[in-house]
């Protein structure tokens, strides 16, 4: 993808870029946004008023196997573990990697001896997962915001309340200004819309919402800054570039049909043309279900 392609940068900085999440959610001056949004997300379920932020890294059990890193995760003021992620492009066994990453938090929590003195006193665990370009399979054409826990399947009591996952469909949110009447709905209309805006919307004007906008000025980034938003904001395009690509040449060669068929070969035909476009293997083999080998030897 050429820079020629790349879209002017706005007034303010898209808040779903790496880095920007990072510098409006994840630093010790703006945790007081971090605190606000959950509080949104949660919607009066629970309030947390601090929060602590943690190491995003928990290694696995085996050397280079195992491991896990987080976009932001912290504990609240009662003990709560909160991992946020921003989640781009739909990935395989994403469900599966949610309690995977979840289940970790679990499980280090727990003694190296005398586990019976512990009582197996586990701390709520909670998932926020901002999904932006894909929605999750047979979900409801209007539901953009999924608040899950362990249930009973036949009564629909909650059975256990304190590991709660958050999917957040960012693709159905399309709410107009004169729409929004929840503290998530005004969150999830800025992150998914303050890039293109040039000035801060009346219905926004409250003290958290004005110094975030403050923050995402791109004038008010530091020479250094300016260039790691940059980066981040490319490989975002670029991301979005090869997804597109991918969904046009599909459409074009029949590969959605073709692939739930079985086709092999025309999903050779199509990686064959992404790998000549520069793409790298792993591209490859994320949007065409091909294998590396397969990918190498064309």
């Amino acid at each position: 993808m050429n820079n020629k392609s790349l879209p002017p940068v706005g007034k303010y900085i898209d808040p779903l870029a790496d880095f920007a999440f990072k510098k409006i959610f994840g630093t010790e001056p703006n945790k007081d946004l971090l605190i606000a949004f959950i509080n949104a997300v949660f919607r009066s379920r629970k309030q947390i008023v601090d929060v602590v932020f943690n190491k995003n890294e928990h290694p696995g059990k085996l050397r280079d196997k195992g491991g896990v890193i987080f976009d932001l995760l912290c504990t609240g003021n009662a003990g709560e573990q909160i991992l946020i992620e921003v989640q781009r492009s739909k990935q395989a066994n994403f469900k599966k990697r949610a309690l995977f990453y979840t289940s970790r938090l679990i499980s280090n929590q727990a003694p190296k001896g005398n586990r019976a003195a512990w009582g197996y006193q586990i701390s709520e665990i909670y998932l926020i997962a901002l999904l932006e370009d894909f929605t999750l399979e047979e979900s409801d054409a209007s539901q953009y915001l999924h608040d899950i826990c362990l249930c009973n399947k036949d009564s629909g009591a909650v059975f256990y309340n304190n590991l709660g996952y958050y999917f957040i469909e960012l693709r159905k949110f399309d709410k107009t200004a004169d729409l929004l009447e929840t503290e998530i709905d005004k969150w999830l209309f800025v992150l998914k819309n303050m890039s293109l805006l040039d000035k801060i919307p009346v219905y926004l004007r409250k003290p958290i919402f004005e110094k975030l906008f403050s923050i995402a000025e791109y004038t008010n980034l530091t020479k250094e800054e300016r260039t790691m938003y940059d980066e981040s904001l490319k490989r975002k395009w670029d991301s979005h570039a090869v997804m597109e690509y991918a969904v046009t040449t599909a459409e074009e060669r029949g590969l959605a049909k073709g692939l739930e068929k079985g086709e092999h070969k025309k999903a050779l035909e199509v990686a064959s043309e992404m790998k000549k476009e520069g793409f790298s293997i792993d591209q490859i083999a994320k949007l065409t279900k091909l294998s590396p080998e397969e990918i190498a030897t064309l």
